[in-house]
């Protein structure tokens, strides 16, 4: 699947209608009552980026390309999970293909929708939904042991290996999460965890969805959230899906309004989309030419070289040099000509970290 942010949570916490908003197509059916998202939704949501706006005013191009995210709704989790209830491991391996785990928790009282466990606790759903990737990876992580077991009697590696995953066994067993794990950073656990691809490991967001009155001040629930957020070093974004439903099909101009009405500066599927963005990490160059200005993905701290490959392989291989022009430098003085005679253009080789937002062109030749 590939740099995907998977949405997880208990059934009916409005999952499906962030998605829905997310994605500003019905593309999940959003109902009243559990287990409405049968098979997992994906979708390629573009990244929001004023830059390019900025860049466009100036080049006047075709189009405008943005970078795009990958998401996939996954069907509401329920206790046993890990042991096939509700619609059970198919959900679980899902999530296992996903990078970054976006948690939709339910943070406001409205007795007209259904919860699935009979009342509102954020704390309570969040420990339901941990406690089933946890089980699920006490269940990998077992198996695995068992081979190692086998492997160490005539395997230096191998002995080192399972003394860790013996520990870590311990450990989630706990109730503790894998990534908090003391020995994250040790060679021998990220060889583990790549064969295992551990559940509990994936940067997680919290998405405390709340009503109108909660996206100003935190009430009760997202207060113990938050606390929940913070100790496990994780983010916490505040939303409101039923506004952010609202926001569907609106003008740019017309949702900031609506925004700025709420008192609110971002939406919360914004925060969503870049925050995911960075946990992925994940940033963007642009090209501005005529035709199109577009922002190109690719993982933070990459050489030009790799860069270029966003593009096209063999631009990466014929890699000869890259012309960089800073984005505000080429915004204040009015494009790329002008640019070039303030001798804001640099000429830039193959050991050049390419920054968030630099304009870029690349000389090669195959």
């Amino acid at each position: 699947m590939g740099l995907a942010i998977g949405l997880v949570g208990l059934p009916n916490v409005g999952k499906s209608t962030t998605f829905n908003a997310l994605t500003k197509a019905q593309n999940a059916e959003a109902a009243n009552y559990p287990f409405c998202t049968i098979e997992p939704n994906k979708a390629v949501v573009p990244v929001p980026d004023k830059r390019l706006a900025e860049l466009a005013k100036i080049v006047k191009p075709e189009r405008i390309q943005y970078s795009t995210l990958d998401f996939v709704d996954i069907a509401g989790l329920v206790k046993g999970a890990s042991k096939g209830e509700g619609l059970g491991n198919k959900f679980l391996s899902t999530i296992r293909e996903t990078e970054v785990i976006l948690q939709i928790v339910r943070c406001f009282d409205d007795d007209n929708i259904i919860h699935n466990e009979g009342s509102i606790d954020p704390l309570r759903d969040v420990e339901i939904i941990e406690g089933e990737l946890i089980l699920a990876d006490i269940e990998v992580l077992s198996n695995r042991i068992d081979r190692l077991r086998k492997q160490a009697k005539a395997d230096k590696n191998a002995k080192a290996a399972l003394d860790m995953a013996e520990e870590l066994l311990e450990y989630l067993a706990d109730g503790n999460l894998a990534r908090n794990f003391k020995d994250v950073d040790s060679e021998v656990y990220q060889q583990l965890n790549q064969e295992v691809r551990f559940l509990t490991n994936k940067e997680i967001m919290y998405g405390a969805n709340t009503d109108e009155d909660g996206l100003l001040e935190d009430n009760e629930y997202v207060k113990l959230l938050r606390e929940h957020a913070q100790k496990n070093n994780c983010e916490l974004i505040k939303l409101c899906a039923k506004v952010e439903e609202e926001l569907i099909g609106l003008e740019d101009e017309e949702a900031q309004e609506f925004l700025t009405d709420l008192g609110v500066e971002e939406s919360g599927l914004e925060q969503i989309i870049h925050k995911g963005f960075a946990k992925l990490g994940l940033m963007s160059y642009f090209t501005a030419g005529v035709k199109e200005v577009r922002a190109w993905t690719i993982k933070q701290n990459s050489t030009a070289p790799r860069a270029a490959a966003a593009i096209h392989n063999d631009f990466e291989k014929g890699f000869i040099r890259a012309e960089v022009i800073n984005y505000k430098d080429f915004v204040e003085l009015g494009g790329e000509a002008k640019a070039k005679e303030a001798g804001k253009m640099r000429l830039e080789g193959k050991e050049y970290i390419v920054q968030d937002g630099d304009i870029m062109h690349f000389r090669f030749n195959v």
